[in-house]
């Protein structure tokens, strides 16, 4: 079997946004979805009729409001964030407003237990590669069931979302989707969404010769704790970036905020608004026309 390769392509020349003034392994016997000789079904685009942009949908769960420190934002947070030349974006309750693994595994029959450490995983109050392994280790998804869930369930685009990146690419900011869920539920979001392939950073399900599933790629760095912080930094380095923002809604979306990966994180709070995740943010937003009204 063929080795998986993720080929990087970093834009030779930047486009410098306007200051504001003043202010893995091989995988021999297995096979990821979406490679080798069983093919990846991906859902329909935009014209499958489950495949919305939620624009009047109404969140799972009600979002809270935080304190009012980090909702208005500093005018250094306005100037990082109007400068940057590449944005990372979680997927699930950010991008989209589900969250991917709880789908599959309600899809499967196992959604109760399995949210239940997804909920884990978000707050930190247990290790990601701990919460992932025990998540899949209740229904053990087949690569039919994945194809099936997406068929049958395809992803809900957060309101918004497209609009800011469309906005973000006129501007010459390089866009990247970087989650601790599955690459083959993203691919068809990414075409969507103009975002090319490669700059995908998530974890990939690996299945046997008859689709059985047979565990997920632990070289993925979002397959553990400070995975993303790692992938973060692995795109900044490779592609020589200056200032780079993270947004999402996860404590670790927060772990990519550090020396030499993130320089902003913007926590989402559109769809879940974790409040322990929202205390340490530099700056809360419960609306991507909040980040829109600051882009020239």
């Amino acid at each position: 079997m063929a080795r998986l390769v993720s080929t990087r392509i970093c834009p030779s020349q930047r486009f410098q946004a306007p200051r504001l003034p003043s202010i893995r392994p091989p995988l021999n016997s297995y096979s990821a979805a979406g490679s080798g000789d069983l093919s990846f079904r991906g859902v329909k685009l935009s014209n499958h009729p489950g495949f919305v942009a939620a624009a009047l949908e109404v969140p799972k769960s009600a979002p809270h409001s935080p304190g009012p420190e980090n909702r208005l934002p500093s005018e250094e947070v306005i100037r990082t964030w109007c400068n940057a030349d590449a944005v990372c974006f979680d997927v699930d309750s950010t991008v989209c407003l589900d969250e991917g693994i709880d789908e599959l595994a309600d899809f499967c029959g196992a959604g109760p237990a399995v949210a239940e450490w997804t909920a884990k995983a978000m707050t930190g109050s247990v290790p990601f590669e701990e919460a992932l392994a025990a998540r899949l280790s209740l229904f053990k998804p087949s690569l039919y069931q994945v194809n099936k869930c997406m068929e049958k369930r395809p992803p809900r685009i957060s309101p918004g979302i497209a609009k800011l990146i469309k906005r973000l690419r006129a501007k010459n900011v390089d866009i990247y989707l970087v989650s601790g869920g599955f690459r083959q539920m993203f691919k068809p979001l990414a075409l969507e969404l103009g975002i090319p392939p490669e700059n995908i950073y998530a974890n990939q399900l690996l299945f046997g010769n008859y689709g059985e599933y047979v565990g997920f790629d632990p070289a993925e760095p979002t397959s553990r704790s400070g995975g993303k912080a790692i992938a973060v930094r692995q795109i900044r380095q490779m592609c020589g970036y200056k200032t780079l923002v993270m947004i999402g809604d996860g404590a670790t979306d927060l772990e990519a905020r550090q020396p030499g990966g993130a320089d902003l994180f913007v926590c989402y709070g559109g769809v879940q608004m974790r409040e322990s995740v929202a205390r340490k943010a530099d700056w809360v937003v419960s609306d991507f026309q909040e980040l829109m009204t600051y882009l020239a």
